[in-house]
């Protein structure tokens, strides 16, 4: 019998793994004395007013460079509350109805190419989808913060005047560019696995064949291989339309980057839910916790808000790696014939 663990954790860049007797030992490289601080720092957009305020002063205090005092937190907190509390009334009902417009014959070649990638036919198979431009600022996002760092990134890698090419490759991306990732055995029974992106997850457990394992010399006569996947998302900029409602399901930071380009449609995978049922399948966590506040509420938070000054707090933050622990373990023993 097998009892697999497979944990994410977010540490920081001075992290640690266990070792099999359980002490702990440097994961990483210590980092070159004399090192300035500020490159163990990025900035984040948090947004404010719509987490409550415990919540909010728990992501300040647990990742910002010398946080403010919880005073002056409450203070900006109850600000953004009062318009927040007026956007309910003035702009009720924003969010119902977006616009979607379905990509034409001039496509037709990308999408040809986009349609064969496996980790579109597995992955959006499960209810009815479609690749259709969207609006930006009329989806609904659950994503409270956003990397600044990584958004300017994208930035200059689109230049000033992004193509519409460049722009459908960022949000459909079939070559699937991967982040950097490091992996390691930390323990006759743990592996390890860290990248600085937070997209990197456990993806599951697999069922094997021998004959799907090539070039690796057996252990022995192989009946059977259980397999431990981590690794990263499809990454492409997807949504979920359901009850009159799109929400962002994947892709905040090129939504973000393209949208302060001034960018305001983009191509995007669009999964059309037709009950709760149906969301409970392919919805994220948050969503799923409560939808009500994602489909029903007048005015929830929407990608527009990413971009007003007063909902939103920009601050220093500690620069953060993602690490993954997997842990086995076997049993092996024998029981009375029955």
């Amino acid at each position: 019998m097998a009892n697999i663990i497979a944990s994410p954790e977010t540490l920081e860049v001075e992290s640690i793994s266990k070792t099999t007797d359980d002490k702990p030992t440097p994961a990483t490289e210590p980092k070159p004395t004399g090192q300035p601080e500020q490159v163990a720092a990025g900035e984040n957009l948090y947004l404010i007013g719509r987490p409550t305020l415990k919540q909010f002063i728990r992501y300040v205090r647990g990742h910002t460079v010398n946080p403010p005092d919880q005073g002056t937190l409450t203070e900006e907190w109850q600000a953004a509350q009062t318009v927040v509390r007026a956007l309910e009334k003035e702009e009720a009902g924003l969010a119902d109805n977006p616009p979607m417009r379905s990509m034409g014959l001039e496509y037709a070649s990308f999408l040809t190419e986009f349609l064969k990638d496996p980790l579109v036919r597995h992955n959006f198979n499960t209810v009815s989808t479609e690749v259709a431009f969207v609006e930006l600022d009329r989806m609904v996002v659950y994503q409270k913060h956003i990397d600044l760092d990584f958004a300017r990134q994208l930035e200059s890698k689109l230049g000033s005047a992004p193509t519409e090419d460049q722009i459908l490759k960022t949000c459909l991306p079939y070559d699937h560019p991967q982040p950097p990732v490091k992996w390691s055995r930390a323990g006759h029974d743990t592996y390890v696995f860290m990248s600085p992106s937070n997209d990197m997850r456990f993806l599951g457990a697999m069922r094997l064949e021998s004959g799907h394992i090539k070039d690796y010399p057996p252990p022995g006569n192989v009946v059977g291989v259980v397999g431990i996947a981590v690794g990263f998302g499809s990454n492409f900029l997807n949504a979920i339309y359901a009850e009159n409602r799109l929400i962002l399901n994947n892709g905040s930071h090129r939504a973000y980057a393209l949208r302060k380009m001034g960018v305001t449609h983009v191509p995007c995978i669009v999964q059309h839910v037709s009950s709760r049922d149906e969301l409970d399948l392919v919805a994220p966590s948050e969503v799923r916790h409560d939808p009500d506040f994602y489909l029903k509420h007048p005015r929830p938070t929407m990608l527009r808000d990413y971009f007003n000054p007063k909902l939103y707090k920009i601050m220093p933050v500690r620069r953060r790696l993602r690490q993954i622990t997997v842990r086995f373990e076997v049993e092996d023993y024998s029981v009375p014939a029955l």
